[in-house]
């Protein structure tokens, strides 16, 4: 666990590391940059970027940099020391030390839920991985809830369909202030006659047969016959129902086995 845990602290890394030094990852506002001059140890700043999208430097005063990257700034300070005959050539350099303009947010059922950089080709996949990947009580599907436009989309991804299809075109690429949700697994409730009466994850498609086999099976009053479960309909109220062995178990189901007669 902690050599896994060391390869996703890596990659978190890795990632902050490209993000900081990549040209093309555009500035916001609340990054947080460095920036230096050569020869000129005195202009050495480090600034946020504001909410109006400019950073203050000496000589110069406001700069807008919102949606440049760190090349095309460097280029416009350079541009305007040169141009106020400040300094002849300068050389500027701009480094990203705390990104925040482009984050997501991972919430719910991951390992390390939190807010993680991005830029512009990281997937919904690379994301949960940095996160550390689904925690145990964590389900199959993540939601994804982008706001566009003035308008809140809301897109649940099947992982565990895309992987064993192979259709990476449900890997969606993510934007900034996107917002990822990883419910839990569903479960269901057994009890009666059975050896481990209690809650379990709710497998894909599992039966009443193999629901019985997670609650350890019968006790020695128990029958497999009559076997009631407990459901609610889609009005909420509840309704008891007959099960086969072959019947589908869903989820919040409790799942009564009861006491032979015999």
């Amino acid at each position: 666990m902690k050599k896994l845990l060391s390869c996703f602290t890596a990659l978190s890394l890795c990632l902050f590391c490209s993000l900081a030094s990549g040209a093309g990852v555009p500035l916001g506002p609340g990054d947080v940059v460095k920036i230096s001059v050569y020869g000129n140890a005195d202009l050495l700043t480090e600034t946020k970027v504001s909410e109006a999208g400019s950073v203050t430097f000496p000589l110069v005063g406001d700069v807008q940099v919102s949606g440049l990257s760190t090349t095309q700034a460097e280029k416009k300070i350079a541009g305007l020391l040169e141009k106020g005959g400040f300094i002849a050539k300068p050389q500027v350099n701009i480094l990203v030390t705390l990104l925040q303009s482009l984050q997501v947010s991972v919430l719910g059922q991951v390992n390390h839920p939190g807010r993680f950089p991005i830029d512009v080709t990281r997937s919904l996949a690379d994301v949960l991985a940095l996160a550390g990947g689904i925690s145990p009580d964590g389900g199959d599907k993540a939601i994804l809830m982008r706001n566009q436009d003035g308008k809140t989309t809301k897109t649940v991804v099947d992982l565990v369909d895309m992987a064993y299809s192979g259709d990476l075109g449900k890997n969606i690429e993510l934007q900034s202030n996107d917002i990822i949700f990883v419910d839990r697994a569903p479960r269901f409730y057994i009890y009666g006659e059975v050896q481990r009466p209690g809650v379990y994850r709710l497998e894909r498609d599992m039966t009443v047969l193999q629901a019985l086999s997670v609650g350890g099976g019968l006790t020695p009053r128990g029958t497999e016959r009559g076997v009631r479960i407990k459901r609610r309909d889609a009005s909420g109220k509840q309704e008891i129902l007959e099960a086969k062995h072959d019947d589908l178990v869903k989820s919040d189901d409790v799942v009564y086995i009861q006491e032979s007669l015999f």
